[in-house]
């Protein structure tokens, strides 16, 4: 699953931020500096990164930020007049995506970052494909929003339908229903559109990418991307997860490859 890292100033701190975001995921990993999160960055699927003080004034983490600026960035800190600045620095295409001040929005510091997800933007952008995906039915309505949370794994089927409480074989029939995509074409979708996500990044290698996502290996997402977007894996930069949902629905819906 997807998780938080979190560079802050103190322990109460990050006790407050998992305590807000509990019980439900992301998770969140403990960094102590800039090469804990570059760790936590090649091992992780990370759906934000939220810094205190310390964090703002380290040009380590700066310089990570130049390579994964579509990642946001929550500031979780006590403040001083001179900090605008370091904020400013910390900009990235969406901006400092929120602001948590340290003793004061510590009941509230979980909600605040979790408005900032990767995960919370690709749901706002995704609010209308079930409608394109004809996926009507509450059955097949629900199995997308379980999918939508659990890119980050290759999600079998039979646990979809464990999690709904129905067969295998009876989610498979209910979800293609009615003209929509069959299940695993949707889970291929969605796994391709968080790729188009994370190589916004040019930190990211498709390799680095085809590994956060749980494919058998870089050639498996290159064919994956190829059946569901059109084109090869390293053009997803320039594509973006919308045009990538589009081409989905213009060409590949119900596409048996």
């Amino acid at each position: 699953m997807s998780a938080v890292a979190a560079l802050l100033d103190s322990r109460g701190a990050l006790v407050s931020l998992r305590r807000t975001l509990a019980p439900v995921p992301p998770s969140v990993i403990a960094c102590p500096g800039a090469a804990r999160l570059r760790h936590a960055l090649e091992g992780r699927l990370l759906d934000a990164i939220v810094v205190g003080q310390k964090a703002l004034r380290n040009p380590e983490l700066l310089q990570l930020r130049v390579q994964f600026p579509a990642l946001p960035v929550v500031v979780y800190a006590t403040f001083k007049p001179d900090d605008g600045e370091m904020l400013a620095r910390l900009d990235g295409p969406g901006g400092v995506a929120a602001v948590a001040v340290e003793g004061v929005d510590d009941a509230i510091v979980g909600d605040l970052v979790r408005r900032a997800l990767l995960s919370t933007a690709r749901r706002a952008l995704l609010s209308a494909a079930p409608r394109y995906l004809r996926l009507s039915e509450p059955i097949q309505q629900r199995a997308w929003d379980l999918l939508v949370e659990a890119v980050a794994l290759p999600v079998q089927t039979g646990e979809i339908a464990r999690r709904l409480g129905t067969s295998r074989e009876h989610l498979s029939r209910q979800f293609a229903a009615g003209g929509a995509p069959n299940l695993k074409r949707v889970i291929d979708l969605l796994r391709v559109i968080t790729a188009a996500q994370l190589l916004a990044n040019p930190g990211y290698g498709v390799a680095d990418v085809a590994r956060l996502l749980g494919f058998a290996s870089t050639p498996h997402l290159g064919i994956t991307v190829g059946r569901i977007a059109g084109v090869g894996a390293e053009e997803l930069r320039r594509m973006g997860p919308m045009k990538v949902f589009e081409a989905f629905v213009r060409n590949a819906m119900r596409s048996r490859r």
